[in-house]
């Protein structure tokens, strides 16, 4: 996950471009697979502490004109945010910019406060995303779409030019009916937020397999991602076990009983944000797989 915003940024700050960028090359050094930037307007903690955020799908372009070989994911688009074509074009576009390593991650969203404060709808949301996703997805397909919707309606719509390649659709869910929406139309899925593997993992990634038997999809068909925080042991706040601190070997450990599991892509909160945190990361991707 790249510094986007809140306190990612260097001593605590709200980060900027040159932060972002510095983060996004230092992944790609430590051999590591991909980026993801959140999305939100802002962030509005529960002791009511707003947090800003810069503009993700911006930034992952600015990204992609930086580097040259990482994925290139958000974790996750707010589907209420932008009209189901203009996703589609955009995911197309960045895709051609950045020879094809754009993974789209989308989602219902969540976070009220900041509907409310620009004035979208809280409402249905997954009723909304349902539309919203289908729109999205065959249009990147390769399909001329029409869909007269409750929320949504496209008239014969159509992508010029088309994608190069079948890009990859991410879902990030947990409830029963976004977990189907998952089984029909993505093709990866995202749970969050982890420490080590525990029977709470083992839970989650039984539902995915039981929404891809619901939805008639074989097993694997989605495959499985994971959101993991990584803490630096030294920096952990003994009062907060979420997450995981521990050693590059422990880390390492961490990595192989989740690909023992099926998990195929591991999206990782760092904390801190740092250019050290992620070699530790790419030191214990190259102990764990080689």
């Amino acid at each position: 996950m790249l510094p986007v915003g809140g306190d990612d940024g260097p001593d605590g700050q709200m980060p900027r471009w040159a932060d972002t960028r510095r983060i996004a090359l230092a992944t790609e050094d430590a051999g590591l697979d991909s980026v993801w930037l959140a999305d939100h307007f802002f962030y509005r903690d529960p002791s009511g502490t707003t947090y800003g955020m810069q503009e993700a799908w911006t930034l992952l372009s600015a990204v992609a004109a930086v580097t040259e070989k990482v994925e290139l994911g958000t974790m996750v688009l707010c589907s209420t945010f932008r009209d189901p074509g203009l996703v589609a074009q955009m995911a197309t576009t960045l895709d051609d910019v950045s020879g094809g390593r754009v993974i789209l991650g989308v989602g219902a969203g969540w976070h009220d406060p900041e509907y409310e404060a620009f004035g979208l709808p809280t409402d249905h949301r997954a009723s909304r995303f349902a539309e919203w996703v289908e729109i999205v997805a065959r249009l990147i397909r390769g399909e001329t779409v029409t869909k007269k919707g409750t929320y949504y309606t496209v008239n014969e719509a159509t992508l010029v030019p088309q994608p190069d390649r079948r890009i990859p659709i991410l879902i990030a869910s947990r409830q029963p009916r976004m977990l189907d929406l998952t089984a029909q139309w993505a093709d990866q899925w995202n749970t969050a937020w982890f420490g080590a593997v525990d029977d709470k993992v083992r839970g989650r990634l039984a539902d995915l397999d039981e929404a891809l038997a619901r939805n008639d999809r074989p097993a694997g068909a989605v495959s499985k991602t994971v959101g993991l925080t990584i803490r630096d042991p030294e920096q952990r706040d003994a009062g907060d076990p979420s997450g995981f601190a521990g050693t590059v070997e422990e880390l390492a450990e961490v990595f192989t009983a989740y690909a023992e599991l099926g998990v195929e892509h591991l999206i990782v909160g760092l904390e801190p944000v740092t250019p050290r945190s992620v070699e530790r990361l790419g030191e214990a991707k190259a102990l764990a797989f080689g």
